[in-house]
């Protein structure tokens, strides 16, 4: 075959062909005018073959370079989003505006199993954001709970600060363990005070502070409460104390809130002491609890370890002074960490917060740094808080000033503080922002509704809530607890929550929304009770949290679908078909596997294979009217469906179990 021939066959010019034709195997020369035609078939079959590769690494290429562009594009319009320190998922979608079910379904695909009222940190979010395409950086306007971290971040480092000045001060001590293991019995008998009689159901509902005298010195002690409810009011106590009392019964061990408790013990790195109450009981074993501790890493003392048990009965008093000297003895031990600066401008956490009807806003202060007085100006976030016009111990009892490690009841605030929050004494008083009714309304929106969709409505469940109680504290802790409650198709939607009385505003909001409204610790105004019962809202009280938490988890198990599982019960083999009729037969056999009773649903199968399905609506054995047909024995059975049996069949029996 001619060159020049080949080359129009291929479609190209003869000097390009000849130039080409080395790359793909075949020199013939550059001065060739004939080749051989089987050489040429050869030569026609690879110009294909060539010709379809770069075709298809032209067209790769176009792609690639498509997904460039969109790339370029993209990262051009990449949005950049300001998240605070912590944000709950629910505001973290807002701030992407994307649906929440998006957000919760990339957070998963990441591992984090959270819900939508739950908190996430900033390095999560971060990653999650990127993910979904935002650029995520960190907000110089902190959200509410941001704004605590934040605070509580710049404390430490204060409280770290060494000075001239710095004085050793009282240890401050956090009691924490499971509930009703005697953590307020064990303070009371500190405190030769009776608490425990004023506490409802024997847990204590807020936290509080309290000063002991041992040795001529002074333990500031703070009391948290022991259920999980409470865990993240639990947390804030474990960030302001310098020791840790793990209160553990003798007669139940390690229980699941004595986990939660080491846990928040040992992320604050906190040194502690275990004391192993209600010794005076029969049923007491030390030697148990010893080996629950040691079982989670926790080596007692006395087994060669370095956790200090001390053996206490808080009924009857005995070991209390043996607690308090362990007490002092781990203070010494800790010395150089407790210590702070008299001198300074005062600052401090705040760990109890409510409204007064005769004194307003009141919250507790627990000093860290410096000496609080009266008429000193308190400040947040350089927002103006109010003037100190009084202060009162933990007796109730006026004094001038405060010292580092001493709790002290504020009166003369604008509006009351978050628990967990830092204020601070201002230096410069003329320079604050006074307008606390602009703050007052950006915490309001952190207490406020949340009222945006959640994914696909028509498919969530949603029990609303109105939540009002007497401290901040509570409030936080029952809406985080509810949250642990909610599934993906059954939410818990908080439309309102405060402090103070249950309102007419309250039952007006609970109506148009159809909800209910909880009190806790607190009261209904004038009236409200006649207006919610003519209204059709129902309003319940409660003095324990988790009373509350129990009648909400009752409500969303019977909003739960029953789920239906079908168990195979029995097998029976057909020996005889004794009449067909439409949509029925009447079937003669016997049951090979596990006993039958009338069911609803009936599978046959033939050769391993199911055919057809159906219903027994009568079961007869030894012509006598059978509930159950058990294995080896022969019986009778109408069958309800497609007249499709035949001898040697297989019926297979399931039973709904929902």
């Amino acid at each position: 075959m001619n060159v020049s021939e080949l080359a129009r066959q291929l479609k190209i010019n003869t000097n390009e062909l000849l130039d080409k034709l080395p790359s793909l195997g075949f020199d013939i020369g550059k001065k060739a005018i004939k080749v051989d035609d089987k050489i040429a078939y050869r030569i026609i079959e690879v110009w294909k073959s060539h010709l379809r590769q770069e075709r298809e690494k032209k067209l790769i290429n176009e792609i690639r370079g498509i997904a460039g562009q969109e790339m370029a594009t993209e990262a051009i319009a990449v949005k950049e989003i300001a998240l605070p320190a912590v944000v709950t998922v629910r505001e973290f979608a807002d701030l992407l505006g994307l649906p929440v079910n998006k957000v919760l379904a990339e957070l998963l695909k990441n591992g984090v199993l959270t819900s939508l009222n739950e908190r996430i940190d900033f390095d999560t979010a971060a990653i999650v954001g990127e993910e979904l395409g935002f650029k995520i950086i960190t907000s110089n306007n902190q959200s509410s709970q941001g704004n605590v971290s934040l605070e509580q971040d710049q404390l430490a480092n204060i409280l770290k600060e060494k000075s001239a000045n710095s004085v050793a001060r009282p240890p401050v001590v956090v009691v924490m363990g499971h509930v009703d293991h005697g953590k307020t019995k064990i303070l009371d008998a500190i405190r030769k005070t009776d608490v425990v009689a004023g506490e409802s159901g024997g847990i204590t509902q807020h936290i509080g502070a309290y000063q002991v005298h041992k040795n001529n010195r002074l333990i500031t002690f703070i009391d948290t409460p022991g259920h999980e409810a409470f865990t993240a009011m639990r947390s804030r106590g474990a960030r302001v104390a310098d020791i840790a009392i793990l209160v553990i019964a003798a007669d139940d061990g390690v229980r699941s809130q004595t986990e939660e408790a080491i846990k928040i013990i040992q992320d604050a790195k906190l040194p502690f002491v275990v004391a192993i109450n209600k010794i005076d009981k029969p049923e007491a074993n030390l030697e148990k609890v010893k080996q629950d501790l040691s079982a989670r890493n926790l080596l007692p003392e006395d087994w060669g370890g370095q956790v200090v048990c001390v053996p206490v009965s808080a009924k009857v008093g005995t070991g209390i002074d043996d607690l308090l000297e362990t007490i002092l003895l781990v203070a010494d031990l800790e010395k150089d960490n407790i210590t702070a600066d008299p001198q300074r401008p005062a600052i401090g956490t705040i760990i109890e917060s409510h409204v007064d009807k005769g004194e307003g806003p009141v919250a507790t202060l627990l000093i860290q740094a410096g000496t609080l007085r009266v008429g000193d100006v308190l400040s947040r976030d350089n927002v103006f808080y109010g003037k100190v016009r009084g202060l009162k111990d933990y007796r109730g009892e006026s004094v001038p000033a405060a010292a580092p490690s001493v709790p002290v009841k504020i009166l003369g605030l604008k509006i009351a503080p978050e628990v967990g929050s830092v204020l601070a004494v201002a230096v410069d008083s003329k320079n604050l922002n006074k307008d606390i009714r602009q703050h007052k309304l950006r915490q309001e929106k952190d207490f406020s509704t949340q009222t945006q969709t959640i994914g696909d409505v028509s498919k969530i469940k949603f029990i609303n809530l109105i939540i009002k109680a007497d401290v901040l504290g509570s409030v936080e802790a029952i809406i985080e607890s509810l949250a642990k409650l909610e599934t993906n198709e059954i939410k818990v939607k908080i439309i309102g929550k405060g402090l103070g009385i249950i309102t007419e505003a309250d039952v007006a909001k609970a109506e148009a929304a159809g909800a209910k409204i909880f009190g806790f610790h607190v009261k209904p105004a004038v009236n409200v009770v006649e207006l919610a019962r003519d209204k059709k809202v129902e309003i319940r009280f409660y003095e324990v949290i988790y009373h509350l938490i129990e009648d909400v988890k009752k409500e969303l198990d019977g909003l739960k679908e029953k789920e239906v599982v079908r168990k195979l019960i029995g097998k029976l083999e057909v020996l005889k078909i004794f009449r067909r009729e439409s949509g029925s037969m009447i079937i003669g056999g016997r049951v090979t596997d596990g006993g039958i009773t009338l069911s609803e649903t009936v599978i046959v199968t033939r050769g391993g294979e199911a055919i057809t399905s159906g219903k027994v609506a009568r079961l007869e054995c030894s012509r006598q009217l059978a509930e159950k047909v058990s294995s080896g024995q022969e019986c009778g059975i109408s069958f309800e469906g497609k007249g499709l049996i035949e001898e040697g069949d297989i019926l297979e029996f399931y039973q709904e179990i929902k």
